[in-house]
């Protein structure tokens, strides 16, 4: 009778303790799909603002033919992006454009005086911020999510249930090159 009541108790704990495991792999797998979506939800908002910025751009800029060219297809490689990676890929890409549009910008005083294009150029740099931090969030999250489906024994039960490991969100490989600065 003793033994049997160990035994049941043992049985309890040890189905109380994959429940606890269990749930905590898809809190973390929640986890990151909530902060995808929260860099997705920014990179909306940046892509939505990127036609305003180009044709207040091509107003002041009408040679710049290639320049507007690469900003779209950047950005329409951004949202049909469908992955982690191609959506870094897509990123990495618009923001290299972007640069190249600013460099435009820069070439032509009457454009950085209009405040239209000041707003916008503002209400981007606050979007890279967002994106920025919503990277750092994500890459977080999935950073303990990998953790639990790595480690011992929770990862037994990660197997298990067919849990698998989330991307990373990477930067672009040039992006990491250290900037010279010359004086």
């Amino acid at each position: 009778m003793i033994i049997e009541i160990i035994i049941l108790i043992i049985v309890l704990i040890l189905v109380i303790y994959i429940i606890y495991q269990y749930n905590g792999l898809i809190r973390l797998r929640n986890r990151v799909k909530n902060a995808w979506s929260q860099i997705d939800v920014q990179l909306k908002r940046r892509a939505d603002l990127i036609p305003n910025l180009v044709e207040t751009v091509k107003g002041y800029a009408k040679h710049e033919k290639t320049v507007f060219e690469n900003v779209t297809k950047a950005r329409s490689s951004l949202m049909s992006a469908k992955t982690v990676k191609e959506n870094a890929e897509a990123n990495n890409m618009l923001t290299d454009s972007l640069k190249s549009l600013f460099a435009v910008a820069e070439n032509y005083p009457e454009l950085k005086a209009s405040e239209n294009f000041r707003q916008l150029q503002a209400q981007l740099s606050e979007t890279e911020d967002k994106i920025a931090y919503s990277r750092q969030f994500y890459n977080d999250t999935v950073l303990m999510f990998n953790n639990k489906v790595q480690m011992f024994p929770s990862n037994i039960l990660a197997s298990l249930f067919h849990f698998t490991e989330a991307e990373y969100f990477e930067i672009a490989e040039s992006d990491r090159a250290v900037p010279e600065v010359k004086f």
